[in-house]
Order: C-alpha cells, then structure tokens, then sequence
C-alpha cells in the first residue's frame, strides 16, 4: 500500500508537549565488562490535531529522550479531530501489533490503554473508544496507532470525492 505523505508537516514554531511512552536498557557483554545504553520511545503533539512519535538511542537515558524528541519532530502528522473525536472507525495493523479506533460520543474520555493513550491525548483527541489486539510491544502499538490516525479523513474531502453534501456524508 502506497504511504500517506500528505498529511505530514513541519514542527516549525508549534508548541509541542512530550510524553515517554516507554524506555528499554539493552546490555552488551564485551571483554571490559557490561555496556548499558538505552532507548526511549517518545510521542509529541501540540494536542489540537498534530502529533508525531520518534526513538531515541544513547548511553544515558536523558540523552535518549531528547533524541527521541528530536525524531519526533521529523515524524509529524496531522489528524483530522472533530469535536473531541475521530470522524470514524479505523483498523490498522503494524507488524503483530493491531490497533482498532471508533469515534465516541463527546464525555466518554479517551478509552484506551498505555501506549495508545499517550499517541491520541497527544492528538488532542478527548473522547475515543480504542482496542489494541494482538502483540503488546510499545514500538508496534505507537506505530500502528500513527498507522490508524493517518488513514483518517477528512469528511469534508470525502463529500467533495462523492460529490454529495457533507450532511448526507454523516447520515448516509
């Protein structure tokens, strides 16, 4: 399938809030002893439709972070956020990790779990019913969420695709 470039942007001068959704200590054995260095997995988003996620790897795990930041910056997306939700359900799978998000009505708070939660809220996404199936790695499930919230569209494109109004859109 052909990736979704055009809803990519610049992180130029938006005000972006970082989460840590997970950080890993890898061990390599060498002749002197035992190497530790660390990765960390890091959502960015400006909570008002633009997120991006990023890794970052060092031998100290405040240096990994800033550099999972730093990626984040370059993997921004725009997502399309209706009134607090997703305009509708969306499936996507990355590696084991399958995700599956449904809009929900407005109150309902963001129903998902750990590494989901920390892509949609940085989305500025408030009302959401989310379901991770399969594989529970952190790496997936962040990848396929991204996969999920740029599959998204907007209903405004889609009735101007159809040719119909944006009512008849929403209510078949």
């Amino acid at each position: 399938m052909a990736k979704n470039s055009f809803n990519k942007i610049k992180a130029g001068d938006l005000e972006l809030k970082e989460k840590v959704v997970a950080i890993n200590r890898v061990t390599k054995t060498t002749k002197g002893g035992r190497t530790f260095s660390f990765s960390a997995l890091v959502v960015v988003g400006n909570e008002n439709g633009v997120v991006g996620h990023g890794l970052g790897k060092a031998k100290e795990v405040q240096e990994a972070i800033t550099k999972g930041i730093d990626d984040a910056k370059k993997n921004l997306i725009k997502v399309p956020v209706m009134h607090g939700t997703i305009p509708h359900d969306q499936f996507a799978k990355e590696g084991a990790a399958k995700v599956l998000v449904k809009p929900a009505a407005h109150g309902t708070g963001v129903i998902a779990g750990g590494s989901m939660r920390a892509v949609l809220e940085s989305a500025g996404i408030t009302d959401v019913l989310a379901k991770s199936l399969g594989s529970a790695n952190p790496h997936n499930v962040v990848k396929a969420t991204f996969k999920a919230l740029s599959l998204l569209r907007e209903p405004i494109h889609v009735a101007k695709s159809r040719n119909v109004s944006l009512k008849k859109v929403f209510n078949g």
